[in-house]
């Protein structure tokens, strides 16, 4: 019996979704919801230039009034530095020893997590206070976070000549600003640098400290009790008799600061005036100047505008937001102060921009991804026909839909790295779709097609590549298993690779078992009798020449001869018999 006539039963998980979505309704909404998904997706998902990478790491900071670089080296850093080594986790850790102060900064190996590797740092630092030297102030225990201590945004602000604005008056305006920027969804930290604020700096005369018997740090704790932030050190002058240091504007009025007591001495109180000058001043030590510069034809740079005064706004956002639509609100604020600023005297330009650099990496992606798929259509179209092409270019949009709603629900980010993964995915994603398409074709132009049903056809020829298919997928997301294992900065930046690529190819089997036979249904069409087969459904040969006629004349052709070779026998035989009667006459 011809096996086009028996219902065919598939054993492959392949032919088994064929079937089951090839006549139901819900197989066009099911692909037109795959394709809103993979919509929302990607206009929803955040769009940064680069992967985030947990980073986790943390600053000690330890004053030491009065001390040199060598001596917070010996008593302070080295001491320090080896304990935070026994830190579990900790990879490098790095110490510098200035006047009056030493920083330790301490970074985890990569992956390590960022919110116990912080209660770890705090915890030892505060274990080892009692091998601290007397003197020392509190240590101060700053976590680092790349996510938020890297600025997406940068904007330097200046005066125009046009400016009668007092430095004071420009730095308030700029506080101003940095406040209605805090305000805005996904900002993480503004920063100011290089504003020039009003402060009291403090000379104070060694010779009178030693005299009272007073340390330094009894000066900048009394001080501290009474101002919003710790006292900043400056350093020792040229004599190395005094020590001066400034204290932001916290307290009313200078004589406020003046009449600090410091201590007692011989029952008498000890005023910060008895030791100290102070006065009213700013701290020139973060001024900062900007000069725009022009350099035509790559010539030396001719200056635009003389220096003037300048401070720089910085931005970070919030980890896993779009850094697009971040940086986009900031700057839309900055817009509507525009004129209040320029009426003023202040410019401003945009140093840095990752929102714009990350959308513009996303664009041109995208942009080429759409033409990779533009090829790939052109030529199935001349290696199968333009219906199979339409088919195999549907399952390209589905497949990374499929995979960038995936993405997006497991918190993923859009970046460059995320992209090239669908890039490299793109030429492997589309080969279960062409495999099944072109055995379908070949299926339909088989002898005796004609008589089957078209979804028998289907079904029979999408479950016969199944297997094959399976296993070759599998075997090239094999090849993706071992860069997930990749440690380090380098495993962390490239881990959207091993993650998107085997979701894309998974993808791109469940398209291909699913909607290639659905689509066939709908597109592809048995071939007419008076094109490959004769009315009675008998197949052309390469000829031309209908293969039911073709054998019916080697037939004829073989009868003729069969007649043939019975008349030479029977004149033989006929001749044989006349020689024997002659022979018998005589």
């Amino acid at each position: 019996m011809n096996r086009y006539n028996e219902k065919y039963v598939p054993q492959d998980i392949a032919g088994k979704l064929g079937q089951s979505f090839l006549r139901n309704p819900l197989t066009a909404v099911l692909g037109v919801v795959i394709l809103a998904l993979g919509w929302i997706a990607l206009n929803t998902m955040p769009r940064e230039e680069d992967p985030q990478i947990a980073i986790s790491g943390g600053g000690v900071i330890i004053a030491l009034p009065g001390a040199t670089p060598q001596e917070i080296e010996n008593i302070i850093s080295i001491p320090l530095e080896s304990k935070l080594r026994e830190i579990k986790g900790v990879e490098n850790v790095y110490s510098l020893s200035m006047d009056n102060v030493g920083i330790l900064q301490i970074m985890y190996y990569i992956g390590e997590d960022r919110e116990k590797s912080n209660l770890k740092l705090y915890d030892k630092v505060m274990q080892n206070m009692d091998k601290m030297p007397k003197g020392a102030m509190q240590p101060m225990v700053k976590p680092f976070d790349i996510d938020i201590d890297v600025p997406i945004v940068t904007i330097a602000f200046y005066q125009n000549s046009e400016s009668n604005l007092s430095i004071s008056d420009f730095n308030e305006k700029l506080r101003s600003l940095k406040h209605d920027i805090s305000g805005i969804d996904n900002v993480a930290k503004t920063t100011l640098h290089g504003e020039h604020k009003k402060q009291y700096n403090v000379k104070i005369n060694i010779d009178k400290l030693t005299g009272y018997h007073v340390s330094m740090g009894q000066v900048m704790m009394a001080i501290k009790k009474f101002s919003a932030n710790t006292p900043q050190i400056k350093g020792k002058t040229d004599d190395g008799k005094i020590i001066m240091f400034g204290v932001k504007n916290a307290i009313n009025s200078i004589e406020d600061i003046k009449d600090i007591q410091i201590s007692v001495y011989r029952g008498d109180p000890l005023y910060l005036k008895t030791i100290a000058d102070v006065k009213v001043g700013i701290d020139e030590q973060n001024f900062q100047d900007v000069e725009f510069v022009n350099r035509p034809n790559n010539d030396i740079a001719q200056p635009l505008t003389a220096y003037m005064p300048q401070v720089t706004l910085s931005i970070s956002k919030l980890a896993g937001t779009n850094a697009v639509i971040v940086a986009e609100n900031i700057l839309e604020l900055i817009e509507k102060n525009r004129d209040e600023l320029k009426s003023l005297g202040i410019e401003y330009k945009v140093t840095r921009n990752y929102g714009e650099r990350a959308n513009k990496a996303v664009e041109e992606l995208m942009h080429h991804l759409f033409i990779t798929i533009i090829i790939i259509s052109i030529m199935l179209v001349f290696a199968l026909g333009w219906r199979e092409s339409l088919i195999v270019t549907f399952s390209v949009p589905a497949i990374l839909a499929i995979t960038l709603f995936i993405a997006y629900i497991t918190g993923q980010t859009m970046n460059r790295i995320t992209l090239f993964a669908f890039l490299l995915s793109l030429g492997l994603l589309v080969d279960a779709a062409i495999i099944v398409i072109e055995n379908i074709h070949r299926h339909l132009h088989l002898e005796g097609a004609k008589q089957k049903e078209m979804g028998e056809i289907l079904v029979e020829a999408t479950d016969e590549v199944g297997a094959p298919t399976n296993v070759a997928t599998l075997a090239i997301i094999m090849t993706m298993v071992p860069m997930a294992f990749v440690g380090g900065m380098m495993g962390s930046f490239m881990k959207p690779i091993p993650l998107n690529v085997p979701v894309a190819l998974l993808a791109s089997l469940v398209v291909a078992y699913i909607f290639t036979p659905y689509l066939s249904l709908k597109l592809l069409k048995k071939p007419k009798s008076d094109d490959n087969y004769d009315a009675e459904g008998n197949p052309y040969d390469i000829c031309g020449i209908c293969q039911s006629n073709h054998k019916t004349h080697e037939h004829e052709e073989h009868s003729k001869k069969e007649d043939e070779n019975k008349k030479v026998d029977n004149k033989k035989s006929d001749d044989k018999k006349s020689r024997d009667n002659k022979k018998g006459d005589k």
